[in-house]
């Protein structure tokens, strides 16, 4: 989905007089952000709305920009729970328009750039869209950072910037390669990123998260996806099942955007966040039945596999950076993570469309 709108402050590098340190992140020395003025782009999506809550309960004042619409809808913000999402300002607009983002910047401390187009399957049936949002409008929330001064930028890319491993585990020195038109509007809106630190100065932190998974994602992820029909379909419907992923649970991946943002001396870094442990995605599909205690058969769909040439055979994250720099680690497990999913989607079975598959 697309984002955008206001807040904004002075000077650049963060210091310690801006944000007086406490110890928190996993365990690591973070800095404080109570009273600091937030803004999340891509806040009513599945990342971003974990990253709002837990940013409003470390104490920080949050803006939080969800993508305008005439239903008013405030995306997944509206599954929080009342006392904080009452904290939370909304403003709509969209990352794609020069002004509403400038407005959704002005008067803000730090900015978690989260807002982008990210479903690899519809990428390949509208590319120049991709470009527009997660290039074009990346470029707006840089340009709007750096003519109100805030004083760190978490910006987010994606382990699908690095294609199929050439080695694994993937180091943030690993090749760069454009498998779908989906990594490749993101390697452009992380060299984008790069050049603002280089060319201006702009205290940018790069956040590259490998497979996150958790409550409130869509069925367009793939663990939802298999829950739901597990739950609803008398047959699994899905694709490729040999590729290897590394999944991370939502909150350690919010934990390491609050770290990134309150870490000092990072300004300019690419840093992966994943758990370092890898699984196929048939042998994740065969956990799940396990965790469900469920047996189904398993129906290879065509629509769901990737061009043959775009499929991503390998994903394992080195997270060595993220646990020196910002005292980070995983604390779920999978086998933890699985089952607070497979509870929620029980619950929410309603959200989901197990009889159909959409891009």
């Amino acid at each position: 989905m697309i984002e955008a709108s206001g807040c904004g402050r002075a000077p650049s590098p963060p210091s310690n007089e801006n944000f007086p340190l406490s110890s928190n992140v996993n365990g690591g020395t973070v800095m404080a952000l109570t009273n600091t003025k937030t803004l999340v782009t891509g806040a009513g999506g599945f990342i971003g709305s974990h990253l709002c809550e837990a940013l409003v309960r470390n104490g920080a004042k949050v803006r939080a920009l969800v993508r305008y619409n005439s239903a008013e809808s405030h995306g997944l913000l509206e599954l929080l729970p009342s006392d904080v999402y009452d904290q939370i300002e909304v403003v709509c607009g969209d990352i794609r328009d020069t002004k509403s983002t400038s407005l959704a910047v002005a008067g803000c401390d730090i900015v978690f750039h989260l807002a982008a187009l990210i479903g690899i399957p519809y990428s390949y049936h509208a590319p120049f869209s991709y470009v527009d949002t997660n290039v074009n409008g990346t470029v707006n929330v840089l340009q709007a950072c750096l003519e109100h001064r805030v004083d760190r930028v978490i910006h987010t890319s994606t382990s699908e910037v690095y294609g199929t491993a050439q080695y694994c585990p993937i180091n943030e020195d690993h090749p760069l390669q454009g498998q779908s038109p989906y990594s490749a509007s993101k390697i452009s809106a992380d060299k984008m990123a790069e050049s603002y630190h280089l060319a201006f100065d702009l205290p940018v932190v790069t956040i590259r998260p490998f497979n996150t998974f958790g409550p409130r994602q869509s069925a367009r992820a793939f663990i939802p996806a298999m829950i739901c029909q597990i739950l609803e379909q008398p047959a699994v419907k899905c694709g490729a099942l040999h590729p290897f992923r590394d999944y991370t649970f939502v909150e350690d991946t919010v934990a390491a955007f609050i770290a990134a943002a309150t870490a000092p001396g990072i300004e300019g870094m690419t840093i992966n966040v994943g758990s370092g442990k890898k699984i196929s995605m048939g042998a994740l599909l065969n956990r799940i039945l396990s965790r469900m205690k469920v047996q189904k058969d398993l129906v290879m769909e065509r629509e769901r596999v990737r061009p043959d040439k775009s499929e991503v055979m390998e994903l394992i994250c080195d997270n060595r950076k993220a646990k020196s720099l910002l005292g980070w680690s995983p604390r779920y497990s999978l086998d933890d993570g699985l089952d607070i999913v497979i509870d929620y989607v029980k619950n929410n079975v309603q959200r989901y469309k197990p009889h159909r598959y959409g891009v």
